[in-house]
């Protein structure tokens, strides 16, 4: 059992910069994958990146074409948080935010067991 809860969305200009956090509670949080997804209104939730098991070699990531560059991924095992940096941000971005935790690091929605409950990030042009 993994429980998520995310923080630091907001609105922000176009060109901003933005720093999405997600905090985990339970059991062996550096055995889970854990990924960012997000969901526009009527659009489906998409992958935004992700970051594999922890280990003493570090963890592997992945980003979607969309925010490769922009945004990076990381995490901290010690604090038990997962952390999103959102730069150069666009008005595409705008959505909200889902952390999520799975067994294997993945790309698409159903590969992940726990979620939290979203941030709204909101981008002005």
């Amino acid at each position: 059992q993994v429980q998520l809860e995310e923080s630091g969305g907001g609105l922000v200009q176009a060109g901003d910069s933005l720093r999405l956090s997600c905090a985990a509670s339970g059991r062996t949080f550096s055995n889970y994958a854990m990924g960012w997804f997000r969901q526009a209104p009527g659009k489906e939730r998409e992958f935004v990146a992700a970051i594999g098991w922890s280990s003493w070699t570090g963890s592997s990531t992945t980003y979607a074409d969309s925010v490769k560059g922009r945004f990076t991924i990381s995490r901290d095992n010690a604090k038990n948080t997962v952390t999103l940096q959102m730069n150069s941000l666009e008005p595409e971005d705008a959505a909200v935010y889902y952390c999520a935790a799975g067994r294997f690091m993945a790309t698409i929605v159903s590969r992940y067991e726990y979620w939290g409950q979203g941030t709204q990030v909101s981008v002005s042009s």
